[in-house]
């Protein structure tokens, strides 16, 4: 939730440039910056920006674990070999087959 004295003129930053950007490192919070009123931008400091762009891939990957987790107790799985194969294809190139063990 963004905290209302997070949120400025376009205007106001552009001429205290310095004060907001001290603002933006001390308290790692974002500032909306509004255009005649209306919210068009969201500024934040880049060390902040990081953890929360590392926050969002973790639960990306959270998300797409439930997802195969979910697709395994409902029956929907693979054999390896087809997996090994389907992901050979996909990464590694047609010259440089995987050696299979025999079985």
């Amino acid at each position: 939730m963004v905290r209302l004295d997070a949120i400025q003129s376009l205007t106001d930053f552009q001429r205290n440039t310095k004060k907001h950007l001290q603002r933006l490192k001390k308290t790692g919070r974002p500032e909306v910056l509004t255009v005649n009123g209306q919210a068009e931008l969201v500024v934040q400091d880049a060390k902040s920006y990081q953890k929360l762009q590392d926050r969002a891939e973790k639960a990306d990957r959270i998300l797409e674990l439930q997802s195969r987790i979910a697709d395994y107790r409902a029956g929907h799985f693979s054999d390896a070999e087809e997996v090994l194969d389907k992901l050979e294809a996909k990464h590694l190139s047609p010259t440089s087959p995987r050696k299979r063990k025999a079985r």
